[in-house]
């Protein structure tokens, strides 16, 4: 496992544009991260490769750190989601969102503090 080395899979549409403006971000922060790209979906499937090509789950099961971009999985011919490829093939079983207020920035709601779980993998 490469401990500080994230996965970057840009996606395609205007995934590469919100992965990249996120790394500039990740790279200003200077948290010591390293970088390594790899490729899903439309973008895969353009070069000619699997939705989900072995090499990217490679990459992924050796860095376990992963920042992925929307990914377009094309309609009808049998494709499974690029999302629940991953889910189910690193059983990644929960989907979990905290909200939590901001002291200082106006909302509708003050001292919220939720966290919604949704199950990922059985359907």
């Amino acid at each position: 496992m490469n401990e500080n080395t994230v996965t970057v899979i840009p996606g395609d549409g205007i995934g590469p544009d919100i992965v990249d403006a996120t790394v500039r971000v990740l790279d200003a922060l200077d948290c010591g991260l390293k970088f390594e790209y790899a490729i899903a979906g439309q973008t895969a499937l353009d070069q000619g490769l699997e939705l989900v090509p072995e090499d990217t789950l490679a990459v992924l099961k050796r860095n376990r750190l992963a920042l992925k971009g929307p990914i377009t999985t094309p309609v009808g011919g049998g494709f499974t989601s690029v999302n629940v490829t991953l889910r189910k093939t690193f059983d990644l079983f929960a989907n979990v969102r905290p909200a939590l207020s901001i002291p200082g920035v106006k909302s509708r709601y003050d001292n919220v503090d939720i966290m919604t779980i949704r199950e990922n993998i059985e359907g």
